[in-house]
């Protein structure tokens, strides 16, 4: 087995401009969730839409979070992970968010409407990758970078 490798930040920062799905965890009162989550990245923050009445809607704005994205080739054994910790906050004033109009980024892939926008503020990023050591991690390019 490959040993574990650190990512940069830069690598990490790369690797998150280069996806739009991936999870944030936060804690509720009855314990901790993970919800998978569409997002953007403009300027170091995360940015997810959720519906004003969900769980991460109720209990992240205003906490600590963390954030992951990830890719595991299985038939390969090999993958990496970027965690993102730092504080979510409810977005007031839209005007400048990334996705108000359509077609400035991903959309929510679950149906209904999301209006609530959050943002996350990274205060820590972190990743690791494990495999084979020349393997290139997949970055692609997308209209979300900034």
């Amino acid at each position: 087995m490959d040993e574990v490798v650190e990512l940069s930040v830069d690598e990490c920062r790369e690797l998150l401009r280069g996806d739009v799905v991936g999870r944030v965890a936060f804690t509720t009162p009855r314990g901790p969730r993970i919800v998978p989550v569409n997002y953007v990245v403009r300027e170091g923050v995360l940015e997810v839409r959720t519906t004003s009445y969900s769980e991460l809607a109720t209990y992240a704005p205003g906490a600590s979070v963390a954030f992951e994205v990830d890719h595991l080739d299985r038939e390969r054994m090999r993958g990496w992970s970027v965690i993102v910790l730092g504080r979510c906050e409810r977005v007031l004033d839209q005007s400048a968010a990334v996705f108000e109009q359509p077609g400035d980024g991903p959309r929510p892939w679950a149906g209904g409407h999301r209006s609530m926008l959050l943002r996350i503020h990274a205060e820590e990023v972190t990743g690791r990758r494990v495999g084979s050591e020349h393997w290139p991690h997949p970055v692609v390019p997308g209209p979300h970078e900034g």
